[in-house]
């Protein structure tokens, strides 16, 4: 059973500053080294604008456009703007219906902590923080700098957080061989997912 959108989705959650980025940064060369096309969703609390002034792309959007392409041989980049509609966070959903599934193999996502999806945990005990894998039945591994005494009482695989290698090879084999309702849990959670997109 596949979902209309086919790309698996896995996501890297913990608090801020215990290194979900840094994780992440060395873990992609090791996926795209085995021939996998790699999506990256990351949520952000924060404003951010990543184009200045003396862009047109810039002035084109700051113009008042609700959407802007910027094309390049290299690379394309999609802006969206919400000028009239109020403050609020995107859903995961919405945001992976965005990427183009037909040129991924699986879309890693940081953030979206609180979101219904299939986690690895970045989990490092000395900053005194909870432990997320107590809470969210949807943690499948924990990542993290020190041997843990304990896990959740249910089948949690425990990764070295600064083996970059050990956590891609995780990765492979969740890739190669979970249940198509962890790869695709969004997508069967979302109720806007199931209405719009069918399940073959």
């Amino acid at each position: 059973m596949q979902h209309s959108l086919s790309t698996p989705v896995i996501g890297f959650a913990g608090f801020s500053g215990s290194g979900k980025t840094t994780l992440l940064e060395c873990v992609i060369p090791h996926l795209k080294a085995a021939g996998l096309r790699v999506g990256l969703l990351k949520h952000s609390h924060h404003d951010i604008e990543p184009d200045s002034p003396r862009k047109d792309s810039y002035r084109l959007r700051y113009a008042g456009s609700d959407q802007l392409l910027l094309a390049t041989s290299k690379r394309h980049m999609l802006f969206f703007e919400y000028h009239d509609t109020p403050e609020r966070e995107p859903s995961l959903h919405e945001c992976l219906i965005q990427l183009d599934h037909s040129r991924l193999d699986i879309i890693l996502v940081e953030g979206f902590r609180d979101e219904v999806l299939t986690k690895i945990e970045v989990y490092r005990p000395s900053y005194g923080k909870p432990k997320l894998h107590a809470e969210d039945a949807n943690i499948v591994a924990v990542a993290s700098d020190e041997p843990l005494d304990s896990l959740a009482p249910r089948e949690i695989h425990s990764l070295n957080l600064n083996n970059a290698e050990e956590i891609a090879l995780f990765v492979r084999h969740w890739l190669a061989n979970a249940s198509d309702e962890e790869k695709y849990l969004p997508y069967f959670n979302d109720k806007t997912a199931r209405t719009a997109h069918t399940i073959e």
